[in-house]
């Protein structure tokens, strides 16, 4: 059984930080940083069964030309993820009565629609990127046993041409799954790899008051290249959930609307029509 102190419950029975019961949520879903995109995808919707929000953690569920969907807001970062990915899987495989694990597993297909920066020249604002593989430099998924589902050579190549200090931890690469990547990808996408910070500013490279520990990285990621493999974006959440994803056996696919150019120093002029154009793309291919 497991113990209350490691899967905390409120008094109506649903998972603490998430503020939801097993029935509230679809097993396909949507994530999304923002609270406030959440309206944004289920203003789609034919209909909204179910709403709550509980700190920065915003869910809907509804339906979507016969599909049932949630929306879940997670917040900024990998530690947010951690949270969110737990809760949910509790949801699905943990009896929330008995505490006992289900016997039978249950998968969730999550696909995470986001915005992010291009490292690249050559991927413009306007465009998006799905990330084909993740690369976290947080640390976070290092608190798992996650050595069995990693890409240890894109791993050593990452530190070897980056010259990355290791008392930083070491980096974490973990791929998008397959089926949701067959389902959702066209020729609509640059197919990435993304990088995931623990922070926005020091570990972003960003400079404001504070020396950071290498000021040429964010250089040395642009320059990297492995057999073709290019890091295409940076931000905060994509190798967690993939990552989680693969230890608790559940389909994950991050999509990315590139809304600025860090090469070329470049901002979208039309950042919410890119965001949409991604919204109403993702949705019907779920349903497809």
């Amino acid at each position: 059984m497991i113990k209350s102190s490691e899967l905390i419950l409120n008094p109506d029975g649903s998972v603490y930080h998430l503020n939801l019961r097993p029935e509230n949520i679809a097993h396909d879903i949507i994530f999304v940083g923002d609270q406030e995109r959440v309206s944004k995808i289920t203003k789609h919707f034919d209909s909204i069964e179910f709403s709550t929000q509980k700190r920065e953690f915003k869910t809907e569920t509804g339906m979507y030309k016969g599909k049932r969907l949630t929306v879940q807001s997670t917040g900024i970062g990998p530690d947010n993820i951690d949270i969110v990915f737990n809760e949910l899987d509790a949801l699905v495989n943990v009896d929330l009565n008995t505490r006992e694990i289900k016997p039978n597993h249950t998968a969730l297909n999550i696909v995470r629609i986001g915005t992010s920066g291009s490292l690249q020249a050559d991927i413009p604002v306007d465009s998006w990127v799905m990330s084909k593989y993740a690369i976290g430099l947080d640390n976070m998924l290092r608190s798992y046993l996650i050595e069995e589902h990693s890409v240890s050579e894109l791993e050593d190549a990452f530190i070897a041409q980056t010259n990355w200090d290791l008392r930083k931890g070491r980096p974490t690469v973990v791929p998008c799954a397959e089926v949701l990547e067959n389902k959702i990808f066209s020729e609509k996408f640059h197919k990435g790899f993304t990088g995931t910070a623990g922070g926005f500013y020091g570990p972003q490279g960003r400079v404001v008051r504070l020396n950071i520990q290498d000021p040429q990285l964010n250089n040395k990621m642009d320059a990297f290249n492995y057999n073709g493999t290019r890091m295409t974006n940076l931000e905060m959440e994509t190798s967690a959930i993939y990552g989680l994803g693969k230890l608790l056996g559940h389909n994950c696919l991050s999509l990315n609307a590139i809304i600025a150019n860090r090469a070329v120093g470049e901002f979208s002029s039309k950042p919410e029509q890119t965001v949409e154009e991604l919204i109403k793309y993702t949705l019907d291919k779920l349903v497809g």
